[in-house]
């Protein structure tokens, strides 16, 4: 078949879509990807053609702060959800559209492969069945479904158990929609009226997982919430990890097992401030010397952190993870979803610590698992982490549950059940071909 995947421009979600892409390249199928500029190159190192994202769509996944200059002096909260949601995603739905109708046009594309926030595809959604290729979306995210209690999305609630926690979470339901659902839903309203379709009669998230032709969650069941979840939903565990994009540190030889290893990444989007996480992580752990800190710095140069490098780090502008979580004890985590997934399919123990993007609602399933713990802030104490880590190293409970979720992620087989949906949507041509189901 003839695939186009449509990408929004930041690590996090074009990661595990070319993954798939990789896979499906394997398995014979042509791939175009439509993305931002800045990652062509790997695009195209993937083995598909690249199509850039038009106008404002095509933004750089590290230079979100210049694009919405708002988020500078935005606190982690209601305004900076909606101020995301309005900026990096509803206002670039009419570029995101006319890039993949034009990337449509001249792929002739059988199939659309986007990630779970690509809403450029919403259009599409909205429109005849018949007038449109079949639609997969990928969630890169946590699950965007609606929950019995009405605890809102973003927000880190836990699942209600009691009286008191179903009226908690409907008071904090009822802020959310004062101050982000509806304001971001009239914003989406008069988007869509640009492009000619509309109205959308749920929420935004919510609606792009019911009307996708086949909605795949990159994770478990058992690192989700419970709830009734929509026939689209289909659970096909962690991707695996694309291998030899990154060389092996110089100091690879240290992690030899006489020393147990904490990693510490704050991911490729929310690492502006390398403050936040890194920062404390390696003052806190400074003085463990039973323990390497493994730093990652997601793209960023290693000078970006200021201050002094203790004895026991090891720091690095990218490590390959292939290799890497294997071989660690535990991981110091701003919540990022796609490695948070990784991780845990190593069974590795996790602290978490962000509020920001969907990271409050990643940390708060890692506590839930009982996997992890979540520091619920998004800047640390020294003294916190500290704590947290020799919590989750020393008591088993937490690598019990991180296993036990480990050997969830390992009952799938990843690639084979990918390959296996892609398929459905193909049927008999007459020169006997397969084209992808109408």
């Amino acid at each position: 078949m003839k695939i186009l995947i449509g990408s929004t421009p930041a690590n996090g979600h074009l990661n595990p879509l070319l993954a798939i892409a990789r896979m499906l390249i394997a398995d014979g199928h042509t791939v175009d990807v439509l993305s931002g500029t800045w990652l062509r190159d790997r695009i195209e190192k993937a083995g598909a053609r690249f199509h850039a994202l038009p106008g404002i769509a095509d933004i750089d996944g590290y230079g979100i702060l210049a694009a919405v200059p708002e988020l500078k002096s935005a606190e982690p909260g209601l305004d900076y959800l909606r101020i995301v949601i309005e900026r990096v995603f509803i206002d670039r739905i009419p570029d995101q559209h006319r890039g993949l109708l034009d990337a449509l046009q001249v792929t002739s594309a059988d199939l659309v492969i986007g990630d779970d926030m690509f809403f450029g595809v919403l259009p599409l959604l909205l429109g005849p069945r018949s007038r449109r290729p079949p639609i997969i979306l990928c969630g890169t995210s946590v699950l965007h479904c609606a929950r019995e209690d009405r605890a809102p999305l973003f927000m880190g609630v836990p699942p209600a158990t009691t009286q008191e926690e179903v009226a908690a979470c409907a008071k904090v339901a009822e802020e959310y929609d004062a101050h982000v659902e509806r304001p971001t839903a009239q914003h989406l309203r008069r988007v869509l009226d640009l492009v000619g379709v509309g109205p959308l009669t749920a929420p935004l998230f919510e609606a792009v997982v019911h009307r996708a032709d086949t909605y795949l969650q990159l994770s478990v069941p058992g690192f989700e919430f419970p709830r009734a979840l929509p026939p689209s939903v289909q659970f096909v565990g962690a991707l695996p990890i694309v291998p030899d994009q990154v060389a092996l540190p110089p100091w690879a030889h240290e992690l030899d097992g006489t020393r147990k290893v904490v990693l510490v990444t704050q991911g490729t989007v929310a690492n502006h401030d390398l403050g936040l996480l890194i920062g404390p992580t390696l003052a806190a752990l400074a003085n463990e010397d039973d323990l390497l800190v493994v730093a990652t710095m997601g793209g960023r140069p290693v000078e970006a952190l200021t201050g002094s490098v203790p004895g026991n780090a090891r720091l690095s502008e990218y490590l390959p993870f292939e290799w890497l979580l294997p071989r660690i004890d535990a991981m110091v985590t701003n919540g990022g979803y796609g490695t948070v997934n990784q991780a845990l399919s190593c069974g590795v123990p996790l602290v978490a610590a962000g509020l920001t993007e969907d990271k409050a609602d990643v940390n708060a399933r890692i506590a839930w698992s009982g996997a992890g713990i979540d520091l619920r802030t998004n800047c640390p104490e020294p003294g916190a982490i500290r704590r947290a880590v020799r919590t989750v190293l020393d008591e088993p409970e937490y690598r019990h549950a991180a296993r036990q979720l480990g050997s969830e992620f390992a009952s799938y087989d990843t690639q084979s059940d990918i390959l296996g949906l892609v398929r459905r949507y193909e049927r008999p041509g007459r020169d006997g071909q397969r084209i992808a189901a109408a």
